[in-house]
């Protein structure tokens, strides 16, 4: 399954790619964090390593390290525009619970 981009977050990614001025894709991972125990972690990739798994969507790599796939194969990552706010929202469907601030979740 892996990891997809909704064209919304391509768009932005691929935006952010440019602007930076060089860079493979974007980095997806998960960090131990926060009161739930989990946090999303993002990061430009200027170089793809030998046990990274790479999805495309829309035309942009998505790259995951394997020990993080396994908590988020399946995921679907948007960008949303909410009133002065903007961000990435992810559709986790291993994520059973998150944190009330919403920074955290559980698989």
């Amino acid at each position: 399954m892996g990891i997809t981009l909704t064209e919304s977050a391509a768009r932005h990614v691929q935006a952010c790619l440019e602007g930076r001025g060089k860079g493979e894709g974007i980095r997806v991972g998960i960090k131990t964090s926060g009161c739930s125990g989990l946090a999303y972690v993002l990061e430009f990739v200027d170089a793809v390593e030998e046990a990274d798994q790479v999805f495309d969507s829309f035309g942009v790599k998505v790259i995951v390290d394997p020990k993080s796939l396994a908590y988020l194969d399946g995921t679907q990552m948007d960008f949303v525009k909410e009133g002065l706010n903007e961000g990435f929202k992810f559709t986790n469907p291993n994520q059973k619970g998150e944190c009330g601030c919403g920074e955290s979740f559980t698989v």
